[in-house]
């Protein structure tokens, strides 16, 4: 009877110590330079792939939210991107204030608030699913800033 009641209370112990440590999401880095240039996300509902660095100059494609590309060159605020690695692949200039340029990223391994901003006490902006990755702009302290579809949030870590 002893020996069920210590075996019982050495595996209790064992759950509880390995539940304090629990991480509930994932940080991916940052992929680093490959070998055309560094991975970008555009962060804006849709953004235009431009033959010149100028906004007046022909649009080449219109790209979407979580779109990635290669950032070869930049210039200014302009950023020279492929739209893959082949040498075929299509290229342009984007305004580089809609793109993140080799971002992390936060990947949920359980529901996960999002807030207005970095206090658990703040409006809840959007509950994340299970599996959810979005692009971290910005890491404060123990909070994240995330990308949310054009808008941001924040997430406790």
């Amino acid at each position: 009877m002893k020996k069920q009641m210590r075996r019982t209370a050495l595996v209790s112990l064992i759950v509880l110590l390995l539940s304090i440590g629990r991480t509930y999401a994932e940080i991916l880095p940052p992929h680093g330079e490959g070998q055309i240039g560094l991975e970008a996300e555009i962060l804006c509902e849709e953004l235009t792939l431009r033959e010149k660095p100028s906004s007046s100059s022909r649009a080449v494609k219109s790209l979407k939210y979580g779109d990635l590309l290669l950032v070869v060159k930049q210039s200014g605020n302009w950023a020279y991107c492929a739209l893959g690695d082949s040498e075929d692949a299509l290229v342009g200039w984007v305004n580089a204030d809609y793109i993140a340029i080799d971002p992390s990223w936060y990947r949920a391994e359980a529901k996960t608030t999002v807030y207005a901003w970095n206090d658990t006490a703040a409006p809840k902006v959007a509950l994340l699913d299970k599996g959810t990755t979005l692009t971290i702009l910005k890491e404060e302290g123990n909070w994240l800033l995330v990308s949310l579809r054009g808008a941001v949030g924040w997430i406790h870590k």
